[in-house]
């Protein structure tokens, strides 16, 4: 059965995916993509989805935004055992759309996704690469993720993101949230150990591992990131008051933070988080687990294979 599996979250981009959804399965028909639609309703069900595909189909289409592609990845990942996943596709019609900035290596900092009928052209051609991902372990909780994760500022904005109003959209949702972050916010104390490198030991603001450049829709956190080099990309920012992370948002917003004497820039196949306090940990922008005390995150090279 050579049938692709679509997966559609009505919800992601505010309702945005839904609205596009006839339009986008007439293009789907019309590039001669033979396939099935499932909407979800309900969180963890696009992964359960996902990891029961690969029993008869050849590929899964995420429909929507990070949110979705996170769950679907880890249920591809769940299937494969953390190896070679089916393919996936995305067609980009979330809030941030990160990870599917990650399909146009080429494009500039700054830069936006391309959009979802380009997409379905891109899948109908049937051209494959292969991505790398990341694994969370967290005592007895293991998660994996496509883009990125964090410890610190960026983790406590997503969970302010969540709580911010319906009414805002895309990049002013993630500024609020940013907003609503810097009234309250800690520099905990860390250990990081980078590979088989001494620990570091320090007080940080954010703490983010990337396999992509960007996350929260704004900020490129990692520019010099890609997908495909068995790496993982980690910036480390130094404790930060109000008026320095203020700052540095502007930079971090062009890509151009990189320099910055505040901001360590490493790269990494392993990377342990360790703290005496419990820290928040957030992935693909979400909130994959309760807050943990250690995390190590792993990079697991080439498994996931991508259409672009």
């Amino acid at each position: 059965m050579r049938r692709t599996l679509v997966i559609r979250n009505p919800n992601a981009g505010r309702g945005r995916a839904q609205r596009a959804w006839p339009e986008a399965e007439r293009a789907l028909q019309a590039a001669g993509l033979e396939f099935d639609a499932v909407a979800t309703d309900a969180p963890g069900q696009a992964a359960a989805l996902a990891e029961r595909a690969v029993q008869n189909y050849v590929a899964v289409v995420a429909l929507g935004g990070d949110g979705t592609v996170h769950e679907i990845v880890n249920g591809l990942l769940r299937a494969s055992g953390g190896c070679e996943t089916i393919a996936l596709g995305v067609l980009p019609l979330g809030s941030g759309d990160d990870f599917a900035k990650m399909l146009a290596p080429q494009a500039p900092v700054g830069g936006m996704p391309l959009p979802w009928q380009a997409a379905v052209a891109s899948i109908a051609a049937g051209r494959t690469r292969m991505f790398d991902a990341g694994r969370l372990d967290a005592g007895p909780v293991m998660r994996y993720f496509a883009n990125g994760m964090d410890i610190g500022f960026g983790a406590r904005g997503a969970a302010n993101a969540v709580a911010m109003p319906q009414v805002l959209k895309g990049q002013a949702r993630y500024l609020g949230a940013l907003a609503r972050t810097l009234v309250d916010y800690a520099n905990p104390a860390v250990r990081l150990t980078i590979d088989d490198a001494p620990a570091l030991e320090l007080n940080t603001t954010m703490t983010a591992v990337m396999n992509g450049r960007c996350f929260g829709g704004s900020f490129w956190v990692c520019p010099e990131a890609r997908a495909d080099d068995g790496l993982l990309d980690v910036m480390v920012a130094g404790a930060l008051g109000r008026l320095a992370i203020l700052g540095l948002v502007p930079k971090i917003m062009r890509g151009a933070h990189t320099g910055d004497a505040r901001i360590r820039m490493l790269r990494a196949r392993r990377v342990l988080i360790e703290s005496d306090e419990t820290l928040a940990v957030e992935a693909d922008g979400e909130l994959p687990f309760a807050p943990a005390r250690r995390v190590e995150v792993t990079v697991l090279p080439g498994v996931l294979r991508v259409f672009g």
